[in-house]
């Protein structure tokens, strides 16, 4: 897949492009995400949370949790441990003050990492979840590979992702929706034009469907299924180790 950055006059790699564009965006980022939506991103975590919930785990790391949503919707379950796993500072703090004021300090724990180099040991966690973060890693394989690394034998790893609607006319109007409107969007309300961009690019030159499904196998992961949502424009991939 083609490396998109969000800053394109930069000299930094991707990585750091994507930790000071998070770190830029994250007072305006779980608004946007609302707006750019329609709120529909809060039912695809809710049915991911589901799927873990029927796993039932003890211990379940979040990787680019960002400011905590799907961390805090995972206290749902009865897991004793959740960590939440990400690169920008920015995007921590705030979802540390999420945390705090749901009295869920206790059971949530928000780690400062790369999920491409995680600090922990081998099948460590029950169940491990990526919502809307695995096309900002800077090598897709090696973030998979480490995420493959820290889940227990049988343990469950879901992902959701953006993906692009197949049929039409919803094909043609997602596309058009990105590239026209979305953008604008993110212009309006955001300090950081560039990053916005980068998001839409980033999920149209992602693979998605059976492309991603055949990466999770040749990594190592069993049982790979996907369930698109919202006429395709996320999915929803589940697997194990």
């Amino acid at each position: 897949m083609s490396k998109v950055k969000p800053y394109k006059n930069s000299d930094l790699g991707k990585k750091e492009q994507v930790t000071q564009m998070f770190d830029t965006i994250s007072e305006d980022y779980d608004g946007l995400n609302r707006v750019i939506s329609f709120g529909i991103d809060i039912k695809w975590r809710k049915k991911v949370v589901q799927m873990v919930k029927s796993t039932n785990p003890d211990t379940i790391l979040d990787i680019a949790t960002g400011t905590g949503d799907l961390a805090i919707n995972l206290a749902e379950t009865n897991a004793s441990k959740i960590v939440g796993l990400d690169i920008s500072s920015g995007m921590l703090e705030i979802g540390k003050e999420k945390i705090k004021k749901k009295n869920l300090d206790s059971k949530i724990e928000m780690v400062l990492g790369d999920s491409e180099n995680m600090p922990f040991e081998d099948n460590t966690f029950d169940a491990i979840t990526v919502a809307f973060g695995v096309r900002n890693f800077e090598t897709l394989e090696n973030g998979l590979k480490e995420i493959h690394r820290v889940l227990k034998p049988g343990g469950a790893f879901l992902i959701l992702e953006t993906s692009i609607p197949t049929k039409t006319p919803y094909k043609q109007g997602y596309k058009f929706y990105t590239k026209n409107i979305l953008p604008l969007i993110g212009k309006a309300f955001s300090k950081d034009r560039s990053a916005y961009k980068y998001l839409c690019e980033s999920a149209s030159v992602f693979p998605y469907g059976e492309a991603l499904n055949n990466i999770l196998r040749k990594i190592g992961f069993i049982n790979v299924e996907d369930f698109p949502q919202t006429l395709g424009v996320a999915t929803i991939y589940k697997s194990s180790k």
